[in-house]
């Protein structure tokens, strides 16, 4: 059975939506590009929510020449929507339509590498509430963000336990996080 990996970065006061674009760059590194390659070459497939698609969809293909890129762009998506249909997916993507919960775990029963999920909102919420995630990477940045707009907002109180923790020199600590057995 394959691993379903969120990775998600968060500042300190809890906000997930505007760190790629406001507050994240800054510290990107090296550390920063090796654990996410790690995370990156450890799947075999991307699981995400249709705004992240659409997001990355409009960006990532244009960049390629690196093992990063490169990777990130052949490998196959799963997109959590009720909107798009097939005939508006691209880059290598298929619509998870209908009940996305009993789509995920029939993926991650599929023989493979590690799935991987980015971006945060209401699909995460719907995977961490039905015990589909069994790796959160939370990665805090030493950042105050001035909004709030948490994965976690609406969950029922989920109890994780502590996997693993990796603290980079920029600041970001990942907390690798589980289900609580």
């Amino acid at each position: 059975m394959r691993k379903l990996i969120e990775s998600t970065f968060v500042s300190l006061d809890g906000d997930v939506r505007q760190g790629l674009m406001d507050w994240a760059p800054p510290y990107w590194d090296d550390e920063h590009s090796d654990y996410e390659g790690k995370l990156l070459f450890g799947a075999d497939a991307l699981v995400l929510g249709r705004e992240t698609y659409d997001g990355f969809s409009s960006s990532w293909p244009q960049r390629s020449g690196d093992p990063y890129s490169d990777r990130i762009n052949a490998l196959p998506k799963y997109v959590a929507s009720t909107t798009l249909t097939d005939a508006e997916t691209t880059w290598n993507a298929t619509v998870l339509g209908g009940d996305v919960v009993a789509a995920v775990a029939d993926l991650k029963d599929q023989p493979g590498q590690d799935l991987l999920k980015f971006g945060t909102g209401s699909f995460s919420r719907t995977l961490i509430e039905h015990g589909l995630v069994d790796e959160l990477h939370l990665w805090r940045f030493p950042v105050i963000a001035g909004t709030s707009d948490s994965i976690f907002d609406g969950l029922p109180t989920t109890h994780l336990q502590l996997l693993d923790t990796k603290v980079f020199s920029s600041g970001i600590v990942v907390q690798v996080l589980g289900p609580k057995t």
